[in-house]
């Protein structure tokens, strides 16, 4: 049997392939498989020897080859001697065979889980993460306990920076969105109260839904998008990198540490940023029902001021808190979560986001709900 690059002569009680001309990567990998085409050239328990004295070049193509031809050598009974070979050569196949293969570390590609593999796997999946994120917010309950006791360490000014970072530099994307929502509201509601003179409602419509509901809804889903996914990438960077293993290591508790500034600094951000959100939507809407009909500034003011009360905006401001410790814990479990490569970083911010939006509007509907009963 002849190749290219081989040489197979073969008889009763043995063969020996002869190698000739460059094995290297840019002429191509060989297969081994041409040695044993057809159910095995050789007899069982025959020797192969093998001749590279005619090789001019090589690199790992032949090595690649060589590990190949022994393993179907091995499958064949056949006896391999890689004596011919070049010493560097014969060493790294050598050391490619010392350690054997992981079973079932190769999967066939082709291989398609069934759809209840799939669904049990996701439920498996699903039931870790959940006890997973349940442990990890009794510890960071228990962070925010040793907080009030006084007796937390992390370093306020982690807190003030953190702050900074998800206060004062989101204001420009919060108005953003936060007056094109309250031109919306405005839009929708005064055509249709337009169909029953009843306009001047347009002002309760905006002013209610922005402070009790949208508001600090939307300013959630803004920080999650921009502040969650930035505490994923962080802490994630960090799990990469191994400086939490070092905190744990130098008795320093990795959620006190980072979660608990995090935490702090959303519950005061959030607040804040949907009192601001609130006033702007309700400007937008003003802005537009002025334009559009025939109210005055000074009539829409009046009716936005005795449409809210303080009721309303103690109720909106306590689902912003609760918001804001959703977006804290949610990006910061997911960063600890993270794997130890660069991609798991990227899927950890993605996580982190679709975590905090699924859990802001769980929240939303519960305490909307709770505040219904009560008469809030």
């Amino acid at each position: 049997m002849t190749s290219e690059r081989f040489e197979l002569t073969a008889s009763e009680t043995g063969a020996v392939l002869t190698l000739s001309g460059a094995w290297d990567i840019d002429s191509g990998v060989a297969l081994a498989d041409s040695v044993f085409r057809d159910g095995g050239a050789l007899p069982k328990g025959a020797a192969l020897a093998i001749d590279a004295s005619a090789v001019e070049r090589w690199d790992s193509a032949l090595v690649v080859f060589m590990v190949d031809l022994r393993r179907r050598c091995d499958a064949a009974g056949v006896e391999l001697d890689l004596s011919g070979l070049a010493p560097g050569a014969r060493r790294l196949v050598d050391l490619a065979l010392a350690v054997p293969a992981r079973e079932g570390a190769a999967r066939d590609s082709d291989e398609i889980p069934g759809f209840l593999e799939r669904t049990g796997r996701d439920a498996i999946d699903a039931w870790k993460s959940g006890g997973e994120m349940v442990e990890f917010l009794g510890q960071s309950i228990i962070s925010f306990g040793r907080t009030l006791r006084g007796t937390a360490r992390y370093r306020m000014s982690d807190v003030i920076l953190t702050f900074q970072q998800c206060g004062p530099d989101a204001l420009p994307i919060v108005t953003l969105i936060s007056f094109l929502v309250g031109v919306i509201l405005g839009f929708v509601g005064l055509v249709q109260l337009e169909q029953f003179g009843a306009s001047i409602f347009v002002a309760n419509l905006v002013s209610v839904a922005m402070v009790r509901e949208l508001g600090g809804m939307m300013t959630a889903i803004i920080m999650a998008g921009r502040t969650g996914a930035a505490f994923a990438a962080q802490i994630g960077t960090m799990n990469v990198n191994q400086e939490t293993a070092a905190f744990k290591v130098i008795g320093i508790d990795p959620v006190e540490y980072l979660v608990l500034p995090r935490i702090l600094a959303l519950i005061v951000a959030v607040p804040m940023l949907t009192i601001y959100a609130n006033i702007v939507g309700m400007l937008g809407g003003s802005v537009l029902a002025t334009t559009l009909s025939d109210l005055t500034f000074t009539q829409y003011y009046a009716q936005t001021v005795g449409s809210v009360d303080l009721v309303d905006w103690a109720s909106g401001l306590f689902k912003a808190a609760i918001y804001g410790v959703i977006i804290a814990i949610a990006g910061c479990l997911r960063g600890i979560q993270c794997g130890s490569n660069a991609a798991a970083v990227g899927n950890a911010a993605t996580s982190a986001v679709v975590t905090s939006i699924v859990f802001i509007i769980i929240a939303q509907a519960i305490l909307t709900v709770m505040y219904h009963i009560l008469g809030i």
